[in-house]
Formats: C-alpha cells, sequence, structure tokens
C-alpha cells in the first residue's frame, strides 16, 4: 500500500486482531466484519480437510462466520510488515500458540482515521497442524 509506515501497519494489524478477538468473546462477529467491504475477498489456507476456502462479498463471509464461527482468539506473534503492499502479520492461537499469517489488503483511508480503513483482502494462512473451524 503506498505511503503506509510500518507503524501505521501495524496498528492496522492490531486493530483488526483485537476486533475479531472481541468477536470471538461476543460470539458475535457482525461488528468485525463490518471492517471488510462489501466486495472483500476472504481466504483461508491449509484448512483441515478441506485446503482452501474463499469467501467472496459480503453475503459469502458473513454467512461462513455464521455458520462455523471461530472460538479461540489470536495474538499478534512478531513483526508486522508490508510485503507488495499488504500488510502481514504473524499471529498464534491462544490456546494452543500454533502459528499462523494473517495477509491484509486494505481500501485507501485516511491516514488520520486508520480505525476506519476497510479490508478489501484477506488470506489466513492456517499452519498444517491447527484443527479447528476453517475460518480460524
Amino acid at each position: 500500500m503506498a505511503g503506509l509506515t510500518q507503524i501505521e501497519a501495524a496498528a492496522l494489524a492490531a486493530h483488526l486482531v483485537a476486533e475479531f478477538n472481541d468477536a470471538v468473546a461476543a460470539r458475535n462477529f457482525s461488528l468485525f466484519l463490518l471492517l471488510f467491504t462489501d466486495d472483500a475477498v476472504i481466504r483461508f489456507e491449509n484448512v483441515p480437510g478441506s485446503g482452501t476456502l474463499e469467501y467472496a462479498g459480503r453475503d459469502a463471509y458473513a454467512s461462513a462466520y455464521a455458520g462455523r464461527p471461530p472460538d479461540d482468539k489470536i495474538d499478534i506473534s512478531g513483526d508486522v510488515r508490508i510485503e507488495g503492499g499488504d500488510v502481514v502479520a504473524p499471529f498464534a492461537w491462544q490456546r494452543d500458540e500454533v502459528p499462523g499469517t494473517i495477509r491484509l489488503r486494505y481500501a485507501q483511508g485516511d491516514a488520520e482515521a486508520l480505525d476506519r480503513w476497510l479490508v478489501s483482502a484477506m488470506t489466513v494462512i492456517l499452519s498444517p497442524s491447527k484443527a479447528g473451524s476453517p475460518e480460524k
């Protein structure tokens, strides 16, 4: 993403993770999913028993989260970086500390209001050893 600093990238990733963890605790992902554009694509790689799952558009990803909501929170586990215009954050599941990576592409937003930037694409790369729901 042009012009995004390392500090801004880390803030964007931290905001998304905090909202995700709040959604897991509340067992309600409606506010979390407001962080995504209507046409966002959410992709999960290395899903046990399924391989890769992809949901394009609000109806598809909202249905996926409603049908099989994640039940474990995550923590950013290393340095957030900018790679090819995407924000890339390593994470670990809180329950078992299994690692993964989140790759986020944001619709351009106001640098003064990072908490209002919307995700246009998210890829969650799961560790092959992580069991559980595909939305994790």
